[in-house]
């Protein structure tokens, strides 16, 4: 049996390619939708794929079930479990608890792990050449190394009311009936590792063990002692904030993404054509310079998206395709680049790249407005109307933030504009831990009409600043 982790640093996403040597045969669960590395890998294998799933309705990225089935004739298998309103509507067989799918010699069996989704499955894999029992687990979003998926993103992101209390309860029962009857040495390979929003407390490995798991997670002596109420406290106490995207990737998924076969191709766009686009709105421009950079000048408008690496999710905060209609124009060197950052935008439903530009000198320009922690408040006495907006998630702000501060995500500003100042108002002074995520917000802020400053240095900039204020001012006291 061959297993492959395909991992996506971007949105902390793993993907799981799983083939019988002896057919040939090759099964991939939970794919992306960009999907050329899963028909690269089998191939590099000498693989077919012909069968692929997923584990449940996914809302951190776009699922690539229906992209991959479509690339290969593949089988497509999803979730029948759930009820009414967790049925997908697209074309594919539907798994229930205890539903088997083969792959020559390997068993892969479907498990009702209800509690992050209602509809949720993880699959057991069973290598057939070598035991008949199961040796694997892929726990999707159920269960992480060191966490389990969080029951409340329905709440957070998808607009439903106090589902979390029945996920919690629905989680705890799915470990206990389902996790922890299985023996210790049973390897969990999850769908998400450190850095996703989809968990707390989710750690780096890329694999742990059911026995790992029950001897050490933060959950296991709640298990032990049959708590259920302690288990739900401390499950919902301090989750992060919500990608206000991950609303739109449930309606996507469960209706099946697009086709991406179906878009253009990218191209090489001139100066002259991306001026005229900026000037009648039908593009935009994304500009992939640092966050300096930036400061020293960009296009007026320009949605700012400073690292690849990081460029799905930066995406998905900073433009919003359900209302914005603009094609996007990449600021990149060469088409290849380009295309780089096109297999990122489409992971979070984001298809509107339509080519590059290798150059801003031309277009016009902006110098975005910024102000040191030194000028901060003498800043804030002269805009009583400002808001100083911190965009870093609820757990930061709530460690410490600039007094004052009121708090909404990088990941919810564009989204909840509701809970900003009319833009005819004072100004909107934002800052994050070190500026990449504010240059981000303050970008597609800018882009909805607001009047944005920048705090230079953001919180970190802001708290060395301050303390070493604090001494000076102590110094001098103290001299006195």
């Amino acid at each position: 049996m061959l297993l492959e982790r395909i991992y996506d640093e971007d949105l902390s996403q793993a993907s799981y390619l799983i083939g019988c040597q002896a057919t040939g045969e090759a099964i991939v669960i939970d794919p992306r939708r960009d999907v050329q590395e899963f028909l690269d890998l089998a191939d590099h294998h000498g693989m077919r794929i012909s069968k692929v799933a997923e584990t449940h309705i996914h809302a951190d990225f776009l699922s690539g079930t229906r992209e991959l089935a479509a690339a290969t004739g593949a089988t497509a298998y999803v979730s029948g479990e759930g009820g009414e309103d967790w049925q997908y509507g697209f074309d594919a067989e539907l798994l229930h608890d205890g539903d088997t799918i083969q792959l020559g010699n390997i068993t892969i069996t479907a498990r009702h792990t209800p509690g992050h989704t209602p509809e949720h499955l993880s699959y057991l894999v069973t290598d057939g050449a070598f035991a008949d029992e199961p040796g694997y687990y892929l726990t999707g979003d159920f269960v992480f190394s060191g966490d389990v998926g969080r029951p409340d993103l329905l709440d957070e992101a998808a607009g439903f009311q106090d589902t979390r209390f029945a996920g919690a309860k629905q989680l705890f029962a799915s470990l206990k009936s389902s996790f922890l009857t299985l023996p210790d040495h049973v390897q969990v390979y999850p769908g998400h590792g450190a850095g996703s929003a989809c968990g707390k407390a989710l750690g780096a490995l890329p694999s742990t063990t059911v026995g790992y798991e029950r001897t050490f997670a933060w959950w296991a002596k709640y298990l032990a002692n049959d708590d259920e109420q302690g288990f739900i406290d401390e499950l919902l106490e301090g989750q992060p904030d919500a990608h206000a995207y991950f609303a739109r990737m449930k309606r996507q998924n469960k209706q099946g993404p697009a086709l991406l076969s179906e878009r253009p191709e990218l191209r090489e766009f001139s100066t002259e054509e991306v001026a005229a686009g900026l000037a009648d709105g039908s593009l935009a421009l994304v500009d992939t310079r640092p966050v300096d950079a930036v400061h020293s000048g960009t296009v007026t408008g320009a949605l700012s998206i400073p690292s690849l690496g990081k460029a799905a999710t930066h995406i998905g905060w900073a433009f919003d395709p359900e209302s914005d209609d603009a094609g996007l124009v990449v600021l990149a060197d060469d088409l290849e680049t380009a295309a780089e950052y096109d297999d990122h935008f489409v992971r979070v439903g984001v298809d509107e790249l339509v080519g590059y530009v290798q150059s801003i000198e031309g277009l016009p320009q902006t110098v975005p407005a910024v102000v040191s922690p030194a000028k901060l408040q003498d800043l804030l006495d002269r805009e009583p109307d400002a808001m100083l907006l911190d965009v870093r998630n609820r757990t930061e702000h709530a460690d410490g933030t600039i007094p004052g501060a009121e708090q909404l995500s990088a990941g919810k500003v564009l989204f909840h504009q509701d809970q900003l100042p009319t833009k005819d108002s004072g100004p909107l002074v934002t800052f994050c831990q070190s500026g990449l995520r504010n240059s981000v917000a303050a970008g597609s802020l800018r882009r909805a009409g607001y009047d944005v400053i920048e705090l230079a240095g953001s919180y970190a900039g802001w708290s060395t600043w301050n303390s070493q204020n604090q001494t000076q001012n102590q110094t001098s006291g103290a001299a006195r």
